[in-house]
């Protein structure tokens, strides 16, 4: 800074001295445009120093994160009342909106119904195992009888002692205990396998009831939406009447969240050289005019739209843009208590890189201008 100074200084000294102190050559138009010439690229070493050292921007904003308030119903739902007012301050689970529940009501009582039946079921299939076991037990025991009664009479005919027709009907009646026996154990089987049919101890079909009780459930307590974090809605354009569910794909409001605002300012690349997080910085937010407020560089955003390429069947055309991408810095500012920090309010921004501190107070003399400035900036009334 003082040698830039100390530069100009002597420049000035020296035109001074040629041209009206030992006038050793005549001051004229020309002369007059060769000095001014020089001398205005002398003054660009405080220009450079301040673009590079203490980079400035007239393009930031106020950002808030948003979140998109979708309801999550499954069917066409009419909107039975707005439960808050836009532009006020809203706590986290406060109740937002109520939609018409009757058929998530009824949904959620047939699922109850479905899963009262599911649980008497596997009583049945207890039941079912037991007759069947059951079952294969006769059959077993009329089996053995006959196969007796075919010994004993296998003994008999050939002694004379029975008829050959009641032999053959001991030999049928094992081929049907037999049968009997193969059905019954296939039906045992069949009742163990339904029995069996479990997770985690758990008969399939209990699951399976719990488990749709507890969608219909999720969607019935889904016909109230609550705030999801400290904010507001600011545009309020849902109203009773308004019909939701899978015939509207988008978000109903905007939910402006209270925690964690900052400013994201842009700058041209040149001028981000020396820019690291944590380097101070002082903001002039429009809505308050003549204020200073002190912030710290958060990151910077080391990408832009002119970098990014989206698959696509056309190949990509090279043109000077007009304009070249500008990177964004994203700053934390401290808010003073009281203050409003409007999402979208516009304020411009000095970073303060720490070198060539002694240009710093031209810096803070600028962005001093610019919030006084905005005391009667515009000039429409």
């Amino acid at each position: 800074m003082f040698v830039a100074l100390g530069i100009t200084l002597f420049y000035i000294i020296f035109v001074w001295f040629i041209f009206f102190k030992a006038q050793w050559l005549k001051f004229n138009i020309v002369w007059g445009i060769v000095s001014f010439w020089v001398g205005a690229h002398l003054l660009l070493i405080f220009l450079v120093a301040l673009r590079f050292f203490q980079p400035f921007s007239i393009d930031g904003h106020v950002v808030r994160s948003t979140i998109q308030i979708v309801p999550k119903l499954t069917q066409p739902t009419i909107l039975t009342e707005v439960l808050i007012e836009p532009n006020t301050p809203i706590t986290k689970g406060d109740p937002l909106y109520r939609f018409d529940d009757t058929v998530f009501k009824l949904a959620v009582q047939n699922a109850q119904a479905q899963l009262v039946a599911a649980e008497q079921n596997a009583k049945i299939l207890e039941q079912d195992v037991i007759a069947a076991t059951e079952a294969v037990e006769r059959a077993n025991a009329q089996l053995a009888y006959a196969m007796t009664q075919k010994a004993r009479y296998e003994n008999l005919v050939p002694a004379g002692g029975a008829r050959q027709d009641d032999l053959d009907r001991w030999n049928e009646q094992v081929t049907e205990d037999q049968a009997a026996v193969k059905q019954a154990e296939a039906n045992l089987k069949k009742a163990q396998l339904a029995q069996e049919s479990q997770i985690d101890g758990v008969n399939t079909g209990i699951l399976q009831a719990k488990a749709q009780l507890a969608e219909a459930q999720y969607f019935l307590d889904n016909t109230t939406i609550y705030a999801p974090e400290n904010g507001m809605i600011v545009s309020q354009q849902a109203r009773p009447g308004l019909v939701v569910g899978d015939i509207r794909l988008g978000a109903i409001a905007s939910f402006v969240t209270e925690d964690s605002p900052y400013i994201l300012a842009t700058y041209r690349q040149q001028n981000l050289k020396f820019v690291e997080p944590g380097q101070p910085v002082e903001v002039a937010l429009d809505l308050y005019p003549g204020e200073i407020l002190t912030g710290r560089v958060e990151a910077i955003w080391w990408a832009t739209r002119q970098g990014q390429y989206l698959p696509s069947g056309r190949l990509p055309g090279f043109e000077l843009p007009k304009i070249p991408g500008r990177i964004a810095v994203q700053i934390s500012v401290d808010v003073p208590e009281g203050h409003t920090f409007p999402a979208g309010g516009h304020a411009a921004v000095a970073i303060y890189t720490g070198q060539g501190k002694s240009f710093e107070f031209l810096r803070r003399i600028n962005i001093r201008l610019y919030s006084f400035a905005n005391f009667i900036r515009p000039l429409d009334i």
